[in-house]
């Protein structure tokens, strides 16, 4: 007698091999049987005409905060994801001692866009060194499993204060206590160091995150920790401003601790060839023996804007500041009124900074994002092309998208990976031997970006609709998103359909799937707002064993725990 039997199933195994119909018994938390079963069971699913994969296994999160209070970590849960992994990009909440607890959140709000009210609010605290975060992470109930990362930001200002938050060299002495604690992480579950070296990384108050000056010596030696338990990955992100030297630091980081890397690649049209030099750069060092990897995103990086979301077109003009801070439904009302829409459009804008002007000003890259959710619009439909067909200015056409559903509307800027006007350069990172896909951000970003649906994606967009290119097989991004992410974090467990193997599985109407348009909501701790996006088909997840999630919906089955690393 089973525990669970799902019937008649079109199964992709994870594995990239070609899809099978078969039955599939489970047994506690392992699928125990693949074939054609006669036997009974307890529960029984009827996949007939679905497919059924691995859960999805998101190795790129910023949950570190909101899986204290949140077991069901909105909105990974509405895409299949079974497991999630965080604490990326350098930032998280522990190493902390009580007086930076504050500054942690500081560093949080700013680099991932995450309302610092609610980590106030809603992070409690049980913890100091990583290993008790850990055990804290550990008592918590689950819908999914999480993996953590030790981040480097943290570990910087645990071991030297104020020195290390203003970008001070560490000391030899400094740099073995970091050594030591970044070991002592990983030898108590943590699956690896993660780091941030970019100017677009800043503190709440605009400073520059602590690790961005880090010496090559002192990452390379952390790296190094690692590979003196054989154990853990690594994870970066730099601007590569200058390449030679950034990227000597990730490789020998590599080479010199035997451990796999992974680092950002995305196109940016300020240097629009880099990211080609990147993955040459990552190919030659595989070459070499070199554990190196591009962790790419399957769209384009791209913001939301509205009147709900933290940018819009007119958030620095001087009529739009002075209402911003009024009730929505006020706003609509102000903006509506004629004089006011005249007043508003006749205004330059506030200078905030470079990214943020081009983010706000280059109509030509801004487009309604629509229900279902275009993430691969036509140039020929952007605000300025429109507005070179019609009576009215892109600013026009933006103002009123933006008062579209009761103000709800939002506005998509493509902001990396869009150069051509579609998605040729994304299709070639994801193509490329030596990429893992990720960067879906699930967690951060709250109120200008929506990208924990990443795995949807990957299936309805590149597999079944994309009409504005190559397709690619359903069995590869099946792939991409289970057994690759698994492996490259060691998670060896799951992301595979294979008797033996953990039972965290999709059934998806694959026909019906669809990605909805994101919206705002305030259901973070002291009413914070973030974009929540769902999407339809998702028929059955099942973690460990057992329904947790049924069309989306919770069934309230805790199934996931905190994993800890064990390679």
């Amino acid at each position: 007698m089973y525990d669970l039997i799902i019937k008649n199933g079109l199964i992709y195994d994870g594995k990239g091999s070609e899809p099978f119909e078969a039955d599939i018994g489970i047994s506690e938390d392992k699928i125990v049987a693949i074939g054609k079963i006669e036997e009974g069971s307890i529960e029984t699913i009827d996949a007939k005409g679905k497919i059924v994969t691995p859960g999805f296994v998101d190795i790129h999160t910023h949950y570190d905060g909101q899986v204290t209070w949140d077991p069901y970590l909105r909105p990974s849960t509405y895409h299949g994801v079974t497991t999630v992994v965080m604490g990326n990009c350098g930032v998280g909440f522990s190493p902390c001692k009580p007086d930076q607890r504050d500054w942690l959140i500081g560093l949080m709000e700013g680099v991932e866009d995450i309302p610092g009210t609610a980590l106030h609010e809603g992070i409690d605290w049980e913890w100091e060194s990583f290993p008790e975060y850990l055990d804290a992470l550990e008592k918590k109930p689950l819908a999914i499993d999480v993996g953590t990362q030790i981040p480097h930001g943290a570990v910087r200002a645990y071991v030297m204060g104020e020195r290390g938050i203003n970008h001070e060299e560490a000391s030899e002495d400094e740099i073995n206590k970091m050594k030591e604690i970044v070991r002592e992480a990983v030898e108590a579950g943590a699956y690896g160091f993660s780091t941030s070296r970019t100017e677009k990384h800043n503190d709440v108050n605009g400073k520059l995150t602590p690790s961005i000056t880090a010496h090559k010596t002192e990452l390379v030696e952390i790296a190094k920790s690692l590979g003196e338990i054989d154990k853990g990955v690594l994870q970066g992100i730099s601007d590569f401003y200058d390449f030679e030297s950034e990227f000597d630091i990730f490789k020998s980081m590599s080479k010199e601790s035997g451990r796999p890397i992974s680092i950002t690649v995305e196109q940016q049209d300020a240097r629009p060839d880099w990211w080609i030099q990147l993955l040459d750069g990552i190919e030659d060092a595989q070459s070499e023996g070199i554990q190196m990897f591009g962790q790419v995103p399957p769209r384009a990086t791209g913001i939301l804007m509205g009147l709900t979301a933290t940018l819009n077109p007119f958030r620095f003009h001087p009529s739009y500041m002075e209402i911003a801070e009024l009730p929505l439904n006020e706003r609509v009302k102000i903006m509506s009124d004629s004089s006011f829409r005249d007043r508003l459009l006749g205004e330059e804008g506030v200078s905030i900074n470079p990214l943020v002007d081009e983010i706000v000003q280059s109509y030509e890259k801004m487009f309604k994002l629509g229900e279902p959710a275009n993430y691969e619009p036509d140039p020929k439909d952007s605000f300025q092309s429109l507005s070179e067909t019609s009576n009215r200015t892109a600013q026009e056409i933006a103002y009123d998208a933006m008062l579209e559903k009761e103000g709800r509307a939002l506005i998509y800027h493509p902001l990396f990976n869009y150069q051509p006007g579609d998605l040729s350069l994304v299709e070639k990172m994801l193509k490329h031997p030596y990429t893992i896909s990720g960067l879906g951000d699930a967690g951060a970003h709250c109120g200008a970006i929506s990208d924990a649906s990443f795995p949807t994606t990957l299936v309805q967009h590149w597999s079944r609709d994309r009409d504005r290119g190559e397709k690619l097989p359903l069995k590869t991004v099946i792939k991409m998103q289970t057994s690759e992410t698994a492996s490259l974090l060691g998670i060896n467990d799951r992301g595979i359909l294979e008797e033996g193997y953990k039972a965290d599985i999709n059934i998806i109407d694959y026909e019906k799937l669809t990605l909805h348009e994101p919206e705002i909501i305030n259901d973070l701790p002291a009413g914070g707002r973030r974009l929540v996006q769902k999407a339809s088909g998702y028929d059955y997840t099942i973690v460990s064993g057992a329904v947790a999630f049924i069309k989306g919906e919770a069934t309230g089955v805790l199934n996931g725990k905190l994993i800890r690393n064990a390679n």
